[in-house]
Formats: structure tokens, C-alpha cells, sequence
């Protein structure tokens, strides 16, 4: 089956979605074998799982599963760090989408945007292997078994150049594996890097980079695969062939990956990092978007995070050209949109684009972003903006479709555990 033919059917099995969410659906349609859910039997196909669990979620179910945790993982653990089952079902009585960065211990104390950047804001190492792998593991057995329908997890970590955890292999920056020009290693490398992740339980890597840098000031050049579009193209599919391998379902040693960052983060004005972009859709088209275009339509990308610059005043994660006209629309992307750390808060505070989280996370929706990470802090309010009719029930139900998509590609009602 082609990448096109799988687009098509893809969108038409969101499209089923929402209408079979609508009042008068039978319940006994949607029972699986041996009378059991029908999403909670794998024999049955994706589309109809997700059609079925979709059905059953309140609203406040449904955004649960659009926001991460990170900078507040006290609300889920023990003042040891160790995963609480009873404070995660206190602070989140209707699940979670995701867990940023299981690997690390961020929650131990308040911590700032600037601890979280320079590492474990204590002083202390992440977790190793075996207790990355116990973490997550409780995790999941929070989530499948203490809330009501059992959603598993997506448990996400830095991957750019290996592993970001501790004991991890870690290998060349992408700058210098995109020298080698050799896109079977680049492959293998970042097989590898799937595998450490998946021993221990994480299964979404936020990586490969493959916007495109054009001004050598730029603060974070070595994160990407050049400023020729056809190298950091085809450098960016060995990439994801690595984590993520060439089909779905994913394998048990494969992880999802995150397209990023979209887009003209690389040509920021004065070189600085987020720095306003002054980009024309003639050079946005011949320079930017094409590893962006080639990777969403030759691979099963399942997840495509924005970039935090604005292009010529509007802001990426603020930008319905982009991320809908462009990216869905125009080149058949059905997969998940998930905001880069802050970014959804940022258009408030740092692009000055509305005045509160209510209004931004309104915008972000609006744009086309489902999830908002690293914290849901804007998008934890999207059940209020539903009663207030300022978001639609189209809106979650499809970003949410999206989400539910991957966890059951990734095989995680499953098995949603590693080995300790």
C-alpha cells in the first residue's frame, strides 16, 4: 500500500471518528470479543478502537490526554521521586496524555525554566536504567489499571544525538552524523538509540531536527542536519527509519518520533535563538519545507512539533497556514501536532499575542496544535473553553484521535512496560 493510499484511508478513519461519537451510537457496536470493550481488543482494527474508546471519554478525559507533565511531576511522585499512584489519582482523577522526560527528576523541588535546562535542579543524576524502567512501569500500572478506561501513556525524552538519560550511549552531533553523508549509519545510529530507549520504557523520542540552518550565528546549528534541504532531507528519513522503522504498528525496539522544529527556526534575525524569522513562502517553499514535506509523506510520521520563532509576525505555534493549510491540507499530514516546551504560554508572554492562558490555548487550538507540553498549563483549561463554546468538540476530538492513534500503533494497551 502507498504512503498515499495510507494518507487517505488514515483521514477517512478520523472523519468516521467524530461521527461515530455522536449521540444514538449503540454500545453493543461497540464490544469486542468476549464482551469486552472493542478498543481493548487488539484483533480489531485502529480506526475502529479509537472510534470506540473516543465514545466512552468525557470531555475531561479527552483533554487529559493533550497535555504532558514535567516541571510539576511532584503532583504524581513521592517527595523521593518515586511514582505515587495515590497523589497521580488525586491530582489527575481523569489520566494523563504523557510524562516529559521520565528519565529525569524534575519534581523533586520547585524548580525554574532555567534548573530544568541545566539538568536535575538538585544537584543529583537522572535516574539510571532499572529505575527509569520501575518509574515508568508504575507509571503505566497507574494508568492502566487506577483510571477508569485504562489509557496507557506516551513517555517522551531528548534524543537528538542518542539517548538523553544516564548510562545512555551518546553519539555525534547531528551536525557532525549529517557530515558523514552516510545515511545507513545515521540509520543505525539512531536504531541503537530506539533500543536504549525502549529497554527502559520511554517510546517517543523528540527528534530528528530537520529544519534547515542558514545563519551560522545561530546558537544551535549542531542540532540539525545542515542548510542544504535535500541533505537534511535525506539524512532526517534515515533518521526516522531508525527510531521509528519504515511501517506500523511499531516494533517492540522502535520509538515515535517528532518531526521538528517547523519552521525557519535556523535563519532567526541578528542569528539569535527564537529570534523573529523575515521568511518568503518562495524560500520557505524552496528551502524549509521540504524535509519537512518529505518525511511526513514518504514515512508514518506520527508527531510534528513547531518551531518557536514567528515567520514574518505570526508565530508557529500561533499559525494556521502552517500547521494546517500547509501541513495537513496540503501535503496530507494525519498525525499529532505537539507544542514545543513552553511554546503554547509563550504566545502570550513572549509574542504578546493574547493576554491569558484561556486566549492562547483558544489560538494554539485554533493553529492546529493538540498537545501542549512539557506542562499542560494553558490546555488544562480546554473543558472550561468547550462549556463556553470558544473550542469545539471537533477540535478535541480529532486532536485527541490523533493521540489515542499512536498509543494503539504503539502497541501500548497492550504492553506498555519494560523489563527491570
Amino acid at each position: 500500500m502507498t504512503q498515499a493510499i495510507t494518507r487517505r484511508l488514515f483521514g477517512a478513519s478520523l472523519a468516521a471518528i467524530a461521527a461515530a461519537t455522536a449521540p444514538g451510537v449503540s454500545m453493543a457496536a461497540l464490544q469486542g470479543g468476549g464482551g469486552k470493550p472493542l478498543y481493548k481488543d487488539p484483533a480489531q482494527p485502529v480506526d475502529a478502537r479509537v472510534k470506540d474508546l473516543l465514545s466512552r471519554m468525557t470531555v475531561e478525559e479527552k483533554a487529559a490526554q493533550l497535555i504532558g507533565i514535567w516541571l510539576t511531576k511532584a503532583n504524581i511522585q513521592t517527595p523521593e521521586g518515586d511514582f505515587s499512584p495515590e497523589t497521580a489519582s488525586k491530582n489527575f482523577p481523569n489520566g494523563l496524555g504523557q510524562i516529559s522526560r521520565p528519565t529525569d527528576r524534575r519534581g523533586l523541588k520547585p524548580a525554574t525554566v532555567v534548573d530544568a535546562a541545566a539538568g536535575a535542579e538538585d544537584g543529583t543524576k537522572g535516574r539510571n536504567a532499572r529505575e527509569t524502567a520501575r518509574y515508568i512501569n508504575a507509571a503505566q500500572k497507574w494508568a492502566r489499571e487506577k483510571t477508569r478506561l485504562g489509557i496507557p501513556l506516551l513517555m517522551h525524552d531528548e534524543a537528538l544525538h542518542g539517548y538523553v538519560a544516564r548510562d545512555a550511549t551518546s553519539y555525534p552531533q547531528s551536525i557532525a552524523l549529517a557530515s558523514s553523508f552516510d545515511p545507513e549509519l545515521v540509520e543505525r545510529v539512531f536504531s541503537m538509540a530506539a533500543r536504549e530507549m525502549r529497554a527502559r520504557g520511554s517510546n517517543m523520542a523528540l527528534a530528528p531536527v530537520v529544519d534547515v540552518a542558514r545563519d551560522p550565528r545561530w546558537g544551535r546549528i549542531e542540532e540539525t542536519y545542515g542548510e542544504d534541504p535535500h541533505v537534511c532531507a535525506e539524512i532526517g528519513l534515515a533518521a526516522i527509519r531508525g527510531f521509528q522503522g519504515k511501517t506500523l504498528p511499531l516494533a517492540p525496539d522502535k520509538v515515535f518520533v517528532t518531526l521538528k522544529h517547523m519552521t525557519g527556526h535556523g535563519q532567526p534575525e541578528n542569528g539569535t535563538n527564537v529570534g523573529p524569522a523575515q521568511i518568503a513562502e518562495r524560500t520557505l517553499r524552496e528551502n524549509f519545507f521540504p524535509p519537512f514535506e518529505r518525511a511526513v509523506t514518504e514515512l508514518p510520521v506520527r508527531s510534528v512539533m513547531p518551531s518557536y520563532n514567528e515567520i514574518d509576525g505570526v508565530p508557529s505555534h500561533a499559525s494556521r497556514w502552517l500547521l494546517t493549510d500547509i501541513l495537513r491540507t496540503e501535503w496530507g499530514y494525519q498525525g499529532s501536532v505537539q507544542s514545543d516546551y513552553f511554546a503554547i504560554k509563550e504566545l502570550a508572554n513572549r509574542h504578546k499575542m493574547t493576554d491569558s492562558l484561556a486566549d492562547t490555548a483558544v489560538m494554539a487550538m485554533n493553529a492546529g496544535v493538540d498537545v501542549e507540553l512539557p506542562d499542560g498549563e494553558a490546555y488544562a483549561l480546554l473543558p472550561q473553553l468547550v462549556k463556553e463554546g470558544r473550542v469545539s468538540m471537533a477540535q478535541i476530538d480529532a486532536a485527541v484521535a490523533r493521540v489515542l492513534t499512536m498509543k494503539f500503533e504503539g502497541g501500548f494497551f497492550e504492553n506498555p512496560y519494560a523489563d527491570e
